[in-house]
């Protein structure tokens, strides 16, 4: 049988702001080469050419979706760099904003998640839900999607009035939410259908590809920076490290699922432990010379800054290890012997964001 060549997007509603370039025998796919490059966002070069303060704003918008897991990991390295530890009160809230954006992420992902496999009820149910959780951060941060509410040495604001009670509110009415989204959503046979046995990826292969965050834990890998590297104030919380066995579709779709419930339990152990005290410490405004790395878990995996300082107040060199971007290139190996209608399914269940990838 010919070899069918086929261009999967940009513009396909499947695709999102990337490319993969397909060969198709029938209608299986027979090799997969991910085309990324079509956002050109170019971050780590306008990090070299802008203060440390004024980077928080840029490096956000590789991740837009997941703004304060996308800067936190810059900032943790220009602080060691710089020798200093923010206080204890500031590390607990940037747990609880960290887990917020997860939070939103992964709702995000899952609804289109949910849209590519037909079920457009739970897109709207996921989209109009996650608004709960943007409510939490405006009311803390003043912005909606991303923040500059971090910066070198703690964060801008402090906890307004009445947070807690607010939080506490929205997530003892999402926890019984959950269990509808379960109902209609992982008990579907429909749904189950479309992506059990999809797009398998083996523990053996992930990790060899290189994959990370859910897309890793799907395959049953148990690697999380939070649990294996911690940070900030994770080795005071108690929380599971997330995981399925089955490495398909449905199983890093249930991963994200999951983690939604472990980042609520988070944030309420952080808020009933939010000791008193500063939200920061005074930084100076230029680094001294050294390097530095520092990687934190983002909703879609590790992301990690490496850190070159010549002294100035701006960064010599910001080099990204950008999670969608390891994600995608494991695309080639899960899509391959797979039918042309499953690509989308496949391609959302890794919950790509291809601004990271160009980064």
């Amino acid at each position: 049988m010919a070899i069918l060549h086929v261009s999967f997007g940009p513009q396909h509603p499947g695709s999102g702001p990337m490319r993969l370039i397909l060969d198709l025998e029938g209608d299986i796919v027979v090799k997969a080469v991910p085309d990324i490059g079509y956002v050109h966002r170019n971050i780590e070069k306008l990090g070299e050419n802008r203060s440390h303060i004024q980077n928080v704003p840029v490096l956000e918008r590789i991740s837009n979706i997941d703004s304060f897991n996308a800067s936190l990991g810059y900032l943790m390295a220009i602080e060691e760099i710089m020798g200093i530890t923010p206080p204890p009160r500031a590390q607990f809230i940037r747990v609880i904003m960290s887990e917020l954006n997860r939070i939103m992420s992964h709702l995000y992902g899952l609804s289109i998640s949910f849209e590519t496999s037909g079920l457009l009820a739970p897109l709207y149910w996921g989209i109009a839900d996650r608004e709960l959780f943007l409510d939490l951060a405006e009311m803390v941060t003043g912005s909606r999607i991303t923040y500059t509410y971090a910066m070198p040495g703690g964060i801008r604001e402090d906890l307004p009035n009445g947070f807690k009670e607010q939080a506490i509110k929205t997530f003892n009415y999402f926890e019984k939410r959950l269990d509808e989204y379960y109902d209609m959503i992982f008990e579907n046979k429909l749904y189950q259908m479309r992506l059990k046995g999809v797009g398998v990826l083996k523990p053996d292969d992930a990790i060899k590809l290189g994959a990370t965050g859910p897309t890793l834990r799907g395959s049953g890998v148990k690697v999380d920076v939070r649990a294996d590297e911690p940070y900030a104030t994770y080795e005071q919380i108690d929380f599971k490290v997330i995981t399925e066995n089955a490495g398909d579709s449905f199983a890093r779709t249930l991963v994200r699922f999951n983690e939604i419930k472990e980042s609520m339990s988070i944030i309420r152990q952080s808020l009933d432990k939010l000791p008193e005290g500063p939200i920061r410490i005074k930084a100076p405004l230029r680094t001294p010379e050294g390097e530095a790395y520092a990687r934190v878990e983002s909703g879609r995996g590790e992301i990690g800054y490496y850190v070159i300082s010549d002294g100035t107040d701006k960064p010599y060199r910001v080099k990204i290890s950008a999670p969608s971007f390891r994600n995608i290139s494991v695309l080639p190996h899960m899509l391959k012997g797979a039918h042309m209608a499953d690509v989308p399914i496949i391609l959302f269940s890794t919950d790509p964001w291809p601004f990271d990838s160009d980064r």
